[in-house]
């Protein structure tokens, strides 16, 4: 009787549909990861004694592609989400948003080498990318 059960239980659980992808702007992990990218591109394009570690960020999405890939979406599906013009718009957004609350201010140049200072000194996704010549 418990074998039977066991087996209907099992059953019961292969059978059912696998749940749904959602959509990959839904997808915390890759919205937050794309907003410290261009967090990163926004200072090291800004403050002048702040660069890009390059190797390091193409390796960052090159990771993120493949988390992407791993949790089900195609590579077209993520090829297409990333040259999406809302998408990228939405990902400005966010990390202007996120710039301003960590002091970036615009016209001002030295508040975005603190910010980016600031995320080098924290470790964060965004400050993995950049390094600091001050």
């Amino acid at each position: 009787m418990k074998l039977a059960a066991l087996t209907l239980a099992a059953f019961a659980v292969l059978s059912a549909p696998a749940m749904a992808k959602v959509p990959l702007e839904d997808n915390q992990h890759i919205t937050d990861s794309l907003m410290a990218g261009r967090v990163a591109d926004v200072i090291r394009s800004t403050c002048p004694s702040i660069s890009a570690r390059m190797v390091t960020a193409y390796s960052k999405l090159e990771d993120l592609k493949k988390y992407a890939v791993d949790q089900g979406y195609t590579e077209a599906e993520v090829k297409a989400f990333l040259k999406d013009k809302s998408q990228k718009d939405r990902i400005k957004a966010l990390a202007a948003d996120y710039l301003a609350k960590a002091g970036a201010v615009e016209g001002d140049v030295e508040s975005y080498c603190v910010a980016g200072r600031a995320e080098i000194d924290k470790g964060t996704l965004a400050g993995s990318m950049l390094r600091s010549w001050k």
